[in-house]
C-alpha cells in the first residue's frame, strides 16, 4: 500500500492509498445483467465482500426490488445475485483513493470487463453512481460493446442527493431487463 500526500487549498494535506481490487467477481454463465461499482470501500475490503459499509444501502434495496428476504452472509448475497442471474463487480482494479470518497479517484486502472461478458450471457450493465459510470464509459465501452445504465449511489454519502424510496424506485428498473 503506497500512500500518496496531495496539497489542497493550499493547506490541507489529504492521504491517499493505492488501492488493489481483492474481491473476485460475482457471477457465473447463467449471468445475464451486470452491476458494476468504482472499487471496494474500505468496510467492504475488511469484510471481503462487495457494499459492506452497514449504512450502505444496497443490499436492502435489492432484495425489496428481488422481493428476497434480506441477505446477512455474505453466502447469501452471492446466492441472491446468482438465483436472479446478477453479476456484481467493479470498474477498477487499481486506482489511488481517499477512503472510499470516488471523487479523489487518481490513476484509475479498469478491470477486464470484457473477459468476463465472454464468460457469461451479460447483455446489461448498470452502474452503481456516476463515478462508476463515467469510468466504464471512458475505459471499458469500447472494449465491451454494451451501453452502461446508471443508477445512484447507495452510498451513505449519497443520501442527501437520494432517499430512499428514490433509489428502491431508480433500482427497480432492473426488472425491466430480468430475463
Amino acid at each position: 500500500m503506497i500512500l500518496q500526500k496531495d496539497i489542497l487549498n493550499g493547506s490541507e494535506i489529504l492521504e491517499r492509498e493505492l488501492i488493489q481490487h481483492t474481491l473476485a467477481p460475482v457471477y457465473d454463465e447463467n449471468s445475464e445483467i451486470l452491476i458494476l461499482g468504482t472499487m471496494p470501500s474500505p468496510k467492504s475490503r475488511e469484510n471481503g465482500f462487495y457494499y459492506g459499509h452497514p449504512q450502505n444501502r444496497f443490499w436492502r434495496v435489492l432484495s425489496e426490488v428481488l422481493n428476497e428476504p434480506l441477505p446477512k452472509s455474505n453466502e447469501e448475497k452471492k446466492a441472491m445475485l446468482l438465483m436472479h442471474h446478477i453479476a456484481l463487480w467493479d470498474v477498477l482494479k487499481s486506482c489511488t483513493i481517499e477512503g472510499a470518497d470516488d471523487s479523489s479517484i487518481k490513476d484509475p486502472e479498469p478491470n477486464d470487463i470484457a473477459s468476463l461478458i465472454e464468460k457469461t450471457n451479460i447483455r446489461y450493465i448498470f452502474t452503481t453512481g456516476t463515478k462508476a459510470y463515467s469510468l466504464y464509459n471512458r475505459y471499458c465501452k469500447s472494449k465491451t460493446g454494451i451501453n452502461a445504465i446508471p443508477l445512484p449511489s447507495t452510498s451513505p454519502a449519497n443520501r442527501r442527493y437520494y432517499n430512499d424510496e428514490d433509489v428502491l424506485k431508480e433500482y427497480s428498473v432492473l426488472l425491466a431487463y430480468m430475463g
